[in-house]
C-alpha cells in the first residue's frame, strides 16, 4: 500500500515586529539634553527674527483734533453734532485731502482721518492713526478740515443772528405801535410782545461760535503691537518649537536608522 507524502503544515504570516515606541519623561529629558545645541540654535534663529521683525515695526501713534459745536443756547448746538459729521464726510474730508496731496506732490496720504462724534457729547473728533514721520502732514489735515468746519458754523451763526436781529426788530416795532394805546386787549398784545422780546435778545446773547478744543494731540501709547510684545512672543514662540525641532530631528533620525537597516 502505497503511502502519499504528507503536505507541508501551512507557514504561519511572518509577522513584523517592531520595538515598543514608548517613551519616558527621561527619555524625553536625556534627549533634550544630547541635543541641547540644536535646541538653542533654533531658539536664538527664532528670538533674532522677532527682534528683526519689532525693529522693522514704525511706531503708530493716534493723533486727535476735537471741535466743540456752535450752540444757540446754553447746551443747546446750533446744529447737531451728527449732521456736521455728515457734512464733514461728504462736503470737506475729499476736498481738503486733495489739496494736501497735491500740496504735498503725493498719490496719496499715507494715512486716512476717521470723523465722529462721541456719544452724548456736542464735539465732533478727527481722528488718525500714523507714524510719527507723519505729524506735520496730519496737523496741516487737521487743521484744513477745522478751518473747514469752523467756516460753515460761522456761516450759519451769522445767518441765525441776522434771523434773530431782524425778528427783534420787527417786535420793537410793533411794541413801539402798542404802547401809545392803553386798552386791555392792546395791553394783553404788548406783554406778549415784550416776552418774544425778551426771548429773542436771550436766544441772540446765547449764540456762541464753534472753537476748536485741540488739534492733532498724540495718544500716550502707541497703536497695534509694540515691540515689546513682539520680542516676548518671539521668546515664547522660540521656546515651543526649540523643542519640537528637537523631537522632530530624533525622528528623522529613527526614520533614516531604519531605512539604513532595512537596506543592509
Amino acid at each position: 500500500m502505497t503511502s502519499t507524502p504528507s503536505s507541508p503544515p501551512p507557514r504561519e504570516p511572518t509577522t513584523a515586529h517592531y520595538a515598543d515606541d514608548e517613551i519616558s519623561l527621561i527619555d524625553l529629558a536625556k534627549l533634550l539634553v544630547r541635543r541641547w545645541k540644536a535646541m538653542a540654535g533654533i531658539f536664538v534663529v527664532v528670538v533674532l527674527m522677532a527682534l528683526a521683525y519689532a525693529l522693522m515695526q514704525t511706531p503708530v501713534f493716534t493723533y486727535t483734533s476735537i471741535y466743540q459745536v456752535a450752540e444757540r443756547d446754553a447746551g443747546q448746538p446750533l446744529e447737531t453734532p451728527a449732521s456736521l459729521v455728515a457734512r464733514a464726510q461728504t462736503l470737506y474730508l475729499g476736498p481738503v485731502t486733495r489739496e494736501l496731496i497735491d500740496d504735498e506732490g503725493l498719490q496719496r496720504l499715507p494715512f486716512e482721518t476717521e470723523i465722529s462724534t462721541p456719544e452724548n457729547t456736542q464735539t465732533v473728533k478727527l481722528a488718525t492713526a500714523a507714524p510719527e514721520a507723519q505729524v506735520d502732514r496730519v496737523k496741516a489735515h487737521h487743521q484744513a478740515l477745522l478751518e473747514r468746519l469752523a467756516d460753515g458754523q460761522q456761516h450759519l451763526l451769522e445767518r441765525r443772528r441776522q434771523t434773530l436781529e431782524s425778528q427783534l426788530a420787527s417786535v420793537d416795532e410793533t411794541i413801539g405801535q402798542r404802547s401809545q394805546s392803553s386798552d386791555a386787549v392792546n395791553t394783553e398784545l404788548l406783554s406778549r410782545t415784550l416776552k418774544r422780546k425778551f426771548q429773542l435778545e436771550a436766544e441772540l446773547e446765547g449764540l456762541m461760535p464753534g472753537e476748536t478744543a485741540q488739534v492733532a494731540v498724540q495718544s500716550l501709547e502707541q497703536q497695534g503691537t509694540s515691540r515689546a510684545l513682539i520680542l516676548a512672543l518671539g521668546v515664547v514662540l522660540g521656546g515651543m518649537l526649540a523643542v519640537m525641532g528637537v523631537f522632530l530631528l530624533h525622528f528623522v533620525s529613527l526614520v533614516r536608522e531604519s531605512l539604513h537597516e532595512d537596506a543592509g
